[in-house]
């Protein structure tokens, strides 16, 4: 086990390590030694297009001057939101943390109490949990416990698979209610086959299974305040579709056949980094792509996207301005303020936001936030 800048990066599996939920030929970009799992190579791309190819885009940021909107800059830091670490117990094709079994890097203890602190001390609401999975981080319930002692509310992402991976995460249902925790919770589709083709073999099955252990439990059922959402993004090189009539496919679709309620869709944009990045050259998708989502700029979405309010935290402690800045390795801009251990409120809400040509996706057609449509 390795100490780096007071966090884990773990070499080890854990004892009772879950079962993947996963197509054996996919793992992770660093697994792969993949050049995409260096950040610098992805940014690379991103500015100049496919190795070889002459291709340009308008710069993001020229975009933004022209409606009047450059320096981007904070509305004010509402949702803090936490990355526990990059482990998982799926590797789907188009995730963007490229996160995995084989990812070891957890936010440690000392890192979660900094990030109380800053809490304790702020007027942020809304703590906002993400991985990887981050219920496999093994500080993850203490950490839940000590946040909502500061009576703050707390978003869990949880992929459902978890749930039922191991039996120490059965109980998580029950765990959830008891604190009133808000779940938003992937499900690519509605159907087996395009599920489990984006996020591996068994992945619906099991994923209807924990969604059933939920309603259960009150989670998604009208008048139990107990809120689960949904995300879907698309399995191909395309923009989601009307979230408003995705969502009522969803609901009744999934209540027809399995009886499953839950609250709202959201309906996210692919981010063109990471594992979609890599899918994306693969499939010879990449420059249509990022054709489309330059064409679909829409100014209101620009006014509206996620990082003027939220504040990214990684498993070793850096702010980013989002979690997709975070995955790129772009830190806020603020010279004093850019570790949790110097946490600035007021400096954060005042920094100019960092951008690049992945933040079209934000602002394509109706904009896209972790919390679905942005107009």
């Amino acid at each position: 086990m390795k100490s780096e800048n007071n966090n884990l990066v773990l070499n080890t599996d854990l004892a009772d390590q879950p079962k993947i939920a996963v197509s054996e030929r996919i793992k992770s970009l660093q697994a792969r030694h993949h050049f995409l799992s260096d950040a610098n190579h992805q940014l690379e791309i991103l500015a100049h297009g496919n190795t070889g190819n002459e291709f340009s885009l308008i710069p993001f940021q020229q975009q933004l001057e022209n409606i009047g909107l450059y320096p981007l800059k904070p509305t004010g830091v509402e949702i803090f939101q936490v990355n526990l670490g990059k482990m998982c117990n799926q590797v789907c094709k188009h995730c963007h943390v490229d996160a995995g079994p084989d990812r070891k890097e957890i936010m440690t203890r000392e890192t979660m109490q900094q990030c109380l602190d800053v809490l304790k001390n702020s007027p942020i609401k809304t703590v906002d949990l993400t991985g990887g999975a981050p219920e496999l981080n093994p500080n993850f319930r203490w950490f839940v416990d000590e946040i909502k002692k500061l009576d703050k509310h707390v978003i869990v992402r949880c992929n459902l698979t978890i749930i039922l991976a191991n039996a120490r995460f059965n109980d998580l249902p029950a765990y959830y209610k008891q604190h009133g925790i808000e779940i938003v919770s992937s499900l690519p589709f509605y159907t087996a086959d395009r599920t489990d083709r984006q996020r591996g073999n068994g992945v619906f099955e099991q994923s209807i299974h924990a969604l059933k252990l939920l309603n259960e439990e009150g989670y998604g059922i009208d008048g139990s305040g107990l809120i689960l959402n949904l995300v879907y993004n698309p399995a191909g090189a395309f923009l989601p579709p009307s979230q408003q009539a995705l969502e009522a496919e969803f609901k009744a679709e999934l209540f027809k056949n399995h009886g499953i309620s839950f609250n709202q869709l959201f309906a996210i944009t692919n981010m063109p980094i990471s594992r979609y990045l890599d899918y994306l050259l693969e499939s010879g998708n990449y420059e249509k792509y990022m054709e489309k989502l330059t064409a679909a700029f829409n100014p209101a979405a620009a006014y509206g996207v996620m990082c003027r309010n939220t504040i990214s935290v990684s498993w070793d402690g850096y702010l980013h301005d989002c979690d997709f800045n975070q995955m790129l390795e772009m830190k806020v801009s603020c010279a004093d303020s850019t570790h949790i251990s110097t946490f600035q409120l007021d400096e954060l809400n005042n920094r100019e936001i960092v951008l690049n040509q992945h933040c079209y996706g934000c602002t394509a057609g109706s904009g896209s936030s972790c919390g679905g449509t942005v107009t």
